[in-house]
């Protein structure tokens, strides 16, 4: 047997080998109007259908079934169980207006703690984030911030209510 013979053979039976080995069969996907028209299960599952694609009594089901899960995810438009949290900025507004002074970052989370009108959810660094959105309100207000900055890292309360 020549060289060729025996590497076109070689490569022969590596293919056999190889789909044999396959546990399922390659198939050719059908493009029809029958598989547009019905997407798949697994990319649907636990989605809404859309109300605009289905007509009839399948329209009227999927807006009850809606109307069930807007119920069940929380209470009505408008409605609060809980007071709204106070945010950082507000709590150092009123720490400062409290104080009448000048304070650091860092004096106003304390003084925040203290008085109870904010505690940090678990950041790391609490003082540099207060500082970096007291500087975003001074940059973006301006004149009408509730802050000032006084000297490096230090800032005054201006009086005027957000």
């Amino acid at each position: 047997m020549s060289k060729t013979k025996k590497t076109a053979t070689k490569r022969k039976a590596t293919k056999k080998a190889a789909s044999a080995k396959r546990a399922t069969p390659t198939r050719k996907r059908a493009k029809g109007k029958a598989e547009a028209a019905e997407p798949d299960a697994s990319k649907t599952a636990g989605k809404a259908p859309r109300l605009d694609r289905l007509d009839g009594e399948a329209l009227a089901e999927a807006s009850r079934q809606q109307r069930r899960q807007s119920k069940t995810k929380g209470s009505a438009k408008g409605a609060t169980d809980t007071p709204k949290r106070t945010s950082a900025l507000d709590a150092a507004a009123e720490v400062l207006r409290k104080a009448g002074e000048p304070m650091t970052c860092k004096a106003m989370i304390a003084a925040m703690g203290e008085q109870g009108l904010w505690t940090s959810p678990g950041g790391k660094t609490p003082a540099a984030t207060l500082y970096s959105a007291i500087l975003r309100e001074t940059q973006k207000k301006g004149a009408d911030s509730r802050f000032r900055k006084v000297e490096r890292g230090q800032f005054a309360f201006v009086g005027k209510e957000a």
